[in-house]
């Protein structure tokens, strides 16, 4: 048994084998039991090692050798336990990777099995590789992949891979590339598309619009040669006209006759078929391409119908020595439909601005006919004859006014003419009998009477120049003559001033003039003037030069032109006042400010009298650097110089319409006082009356003696004639410059009994000053008559309302002076003299005006 048993287990490996032997005791029982308690325990041990091999076979890792062993056994169970476990852990990790990187997608996972060597080791190093391998491969083909959703096609996968990898990596990156070449080619097409029709619009021209299509097609697609063919209208096909060239690229020096094109070509095909088509290889006889270093004959030609709603409007040719890509060929397709909007809606406005010429003419004809109508209505012609009669009575008022003017400056010459005659004689002093303050009495009243002759000429010379009545007398007048004239006049003034005054006179300015003598030295004295006045320091300067380039379109027909330049370095004018200057009675630094004085007629005058010599004057300026005054007249006055005669109603630089003008002949030299007085009327002009001695003093001395006087003026010769005036009354006199200085006096000197107040001052003027004093309850009785020089309509009216008892106009006759004063500070004697109303100044105004407008 113990044999058989051996056999089967240790031999045969037939485990469970036992030893049956019957009737035993023992030594041999224990025998028995001893071996078949060792073939049970080897059975048991060998059975659970082969069940955990088995399961280890059949991929089952949870199994392991629990029976109890001892010795080699134990030790064979514990390496094969250990084996086990190891397995076990290789295998989860293994399937951790797998799962983490095949299948959850979470790549960059690694094995982590501790304590493996050998093959083991090996294996747990391969499968590390294989997964960090293939996450960066993924990783790589990710982050190109995301990159192209982006938009950012520049990205390609660089990392090393071999095998099916690598195909998938090259096929990846030639998808990149072809997606960034379309992407390219469709941002090119699109920009360009955008950018050609964005040029088009706001363009009305057929012709300018071919030429721009072709300057800018034909280098965008590397083309060289083009021709634009444009259809005819409807009614031009119907005659076989056809296809017209209209413009051209690179062919400007090409023939391209076209008129009655043949119904064949490949250019009537295109037209015909409605499609594109593309030569490739074209022949080298076909065109040449040439520039200024040689010529060469295209590569390729493509010819490109242009489409409106299935509608050919033109042809487009374009030829070139590389073949057109696809991209090319594309953008053709597309721009052709841009280009056809575009000409259709150019066809389209010129049809209806035709249609609305039509509509225009035929709202002429209607507006003919509804004229018709309106002369029919006799009601509203009627009122439109009405108010034509107004506005003649209008016209007749504004001729009242300026000839009044006229008739007012022109009866003051007369007085004047004596007055003057009368000062000069005095301030001669020839008998040598006054005294040396009489002397100067008769100088400033020579003085004032001369600056007052210089505006009554002025005056007159500006009603003459409107009305057509100037007359000019040109003559042959050596230049150097006349800038001795203006050395000889104005250098004293410059001398006196304190400035220096040059005259150059360029080599190329002519030697001779043919002009009016007296009216060139008229304008260059009065801008002379104005430069001297308006310059407190530096230099006035007179450049004479022949005029080039003039810019005045009067003056470019003109062979010979002269120009007289004034420069100063004066204050100068401010550029939003550079253009009235020339106007009558405007002056660049305002009609209050009266520093520089002017009555703001100087250069208006000059102005006309420019236009009647046939030139201009033109005006520079910059503010506090001073100013520029250009002459420009003829060498040859021309015949027909002064402007037409004005028609009745125009309106002239006065302010003033005039009626038919009549004739008012002015002396050749006004300035002079001493002409003046050979030239008073005769017969016809009676003296004025000497007022009697007996009304000058008596009852003066009697009402004025021991009353003060304040006199507000800006003028000291008046203020010294005045203050003698009423000193040799026995009035003591108190004066100021401006209102403000009168209002300063006044509250100084209450016991002030008079005010003798001027109207135009500067700081503050006569009427804000009248407004502040009896805006003073102390003084709401002063008495004060207003004294001006403003003899326009509704002044006496204005100077009243603004506080004046009384109005009188300079200069002020002094005897009636002295009886307003008397009337005023005793009014007893009111009741027996009576101060004149405003009907009675207007009636003394018409009776200024009986004499007309006829010459001293």
């Amino acid at each position: 048994e113990v044999t058989r048993v051996a056999r089967e287990v240790g031999t045969e490996g037939r485990l469970g084998g036992r030893a049956e032997v019957r009737g035993v005791s023992g030594v041999w029982k224990d025998l028995t039991d001893n071996v078949n308690f060792m073939a049970d325990n080897l059975t048991s041990q060998v059975r659970n090692i082969a069940q955990v091999a088995t399961a280890v076979a059949q991929g089952d890792l949870g199994k392991k050798i629990d029976v109890d062993a001892q010795g080699e056994i134990l030790e064979l169970k514990t390496t094969i336990n250990t084996m086990v476990n190891q397995l076990s852990a290789f295998a989860d990790e293994v399937i951790r990777v797998a799962r983490e990187v095949g299948t959850e997608g979470n790549l960059g996972g690694q094995a982590e099995v501790r304590g493996v060597s050998g093959e083991w080791e090996d294996l747990t190093d391969n499968v590390n590789f294989m997964a960090s391998n293939l996450t960066t491969q993924v990783r790589a083909i990710a982050e190109v992949t995301s990159a192209v959703t982006q938009g950012d096609m520049s990205r390609q996968i660089t990392v090393e891979t071999r095998g099916e990898v690598s195909e998938l990596k090259d096929n990846i990156n030639l998808m990149v590339s072809n997606l960034r070449e379309t992407t390219r080619a469709k941002d090119w097409l699109e920009s360009n598309l955008a950018r050609l029709a964005g040029l088009m619009q706001g363009h009305r021209d057929l012709m300018e619009v071919a030429d721009l299509v072709l300057r800018e097609l034909t280098p965008l697609v590397n083309a060289q040669y083009g021709a634009f063919f444009m259809a005819h209208t409807e009614d031009d096909r119907s005659s076989g006209k056809g296809l017209a060239y209209i413009a051209g690229y690179g062919s400007q020096g090409a023939i391209v006759d076209t008129s009655g094109m043949p119904g064949h070509g490949l250019v009537q095909q295109a037209a015909l078929e409605k499609k594109r088509i593309l030569i490739e290889a074209a022949p080298p006889d076909y065109i040449k391409i040439n520039s200024g270093l040689g010529e060469g004959a295209p590569t390729s030609v493509v010819i490109i119908p242009i489409l409106f709603e299935g509608k050919v409007l033109g042809i487009i040719e374009l030829a070139s020595f590389s073949r057109f890509s696809d991209v090319h060929l594309a953008f053709f397709d597309q721009f052709v439909d841009t280009i056809g909007v575009a000409i259709n809606t150019i066809i389209a406005n010129s049809r209806t601005e035709a249609l609305l010429s039509e509509s225009q003419r035929l709202a002429t004809q209607l507006q003919e006919r509804s004229d018709e109508l309106q002369r029919q209505q006799a009601e509203l012609q009627r009122s439109n004859d009405q108010l034509e009669e107004k506005a003649d009575l209008l016209a007749s008022a504004s001729q009242y006014k300026s000839e009044f003017l006229a008739n007012m400056s022109h009866e003051l010459r007369s007085p004047l003419s004596s007055l003057l005659i009368y000062a000069r004689l005095l301030s001669d002093n020839a008998d040598d009998n006054l005294a040396e303050e009489e002397v100067q009495f008769a100088n400033n009243i020579y003085q004032a009477g001369s600056d007052l002759l210089q505006l009554i000429n002025d005056i007159l010379d500006l009603s003459k120049v409107e009305a057509g009545r100037m007359d000019l007398r040109p003559k042959y007048l050596p230049l150097e003559k006349l800038l001795d004239y203006v050395n000889a006049t104005l250098r004293p003034i410059a001398i006196d001033h304190g400035l220096d005054f040059e005259i150059d006179m360029c080599e190329d300015a002519p030697r001779d003039l043919y002009s009016d003598e007296q009216r060139l030295q008229q304008i260059l004295r009065n801008l002379l003037s104005n430069a001297f006045k308006f310059t407190s320091e530096g230099h006035v300067k007179l450049r004479v030069e022949r005029a080039k380039d003039i810019e005045d379109e009067s003056l470019r027909g003109v062979e010979d032109v002269i120009g007289f330049t004034v420069e100063d370095t004066g204050i100068g004018i401010p550029p939003e006042k550079l253009s009235m200057i020339f106007e009558a009675f405007e002056q660049a630094h305002g009609p209050s400010d009266h520093k520089y004085g002017g009555t703001g007629l100087g250069l208006s005058i000059s102005r006309e009298l420019a236009g009647l010599l046939g030139g201009k004057i033109v005006a520079k300026s910059e503010l506090g650097r001073g100013s520029s005054f250009t002459l420009y007249v003829p060498v040859v006055c021309p015949d027909q110089a002064h402007p037409s005669e004005p028609k009745p109603g125009h309106v002239t630089a006065m302010g003033t319409v005039l009626a038919e003008p009549r004739s008012v002949a002015a002396p050749e030299n006004a300035g002079d006082a001493m002409d003046l007085a050979t030239r008073r009327r005769q017969g016809d002009q009676s003296r004025r009356a000497i007022p009697p001695k007996e009304k000058k003093t008596g009852h003066a001395t009697r009402a004025l003696s021991g009353t003060r006087a304040l006199i507000v003026d800006d003028d000291i010769r008046i203020v010294t004639a005045l203050t003698h005036v009423l000193t040799r009354v026995g009035m003591p006199v108190l004066h100021a410059m401006n209102g403000k200085e009168a209002i300063d006096v006044l509250e100084q000197n209450p016991d002030v009994s008079l005010v003798l107040m001027d109207i135009m001052m500067p700081v503050m003027d006569g009427y804000e000053a009248m407004r502040a004093i009896r805006s003073n309850p102390r003084y709401a009785y002063l008495p004060i008559i207003a004294l001006t020089a403003k003899a326009i309509s509704g002044e006496r009216e204005k100077v009243i309302a603004n506080g004046a008892n009384e109005y009188m106009q300079k200069p002020a006759d002094v005897d009636r002076l002295l009886e307003v004063a008397c009337d005023l500070l005793d009014p007893e004697a009111a009741t027996e003299n009576p101060l004149p109303t405003a009907e009675d100044s207007r009636s003394e105004g018409d009776s200024i005006t009986d004499g007309g407008l006829s010459a001293p």
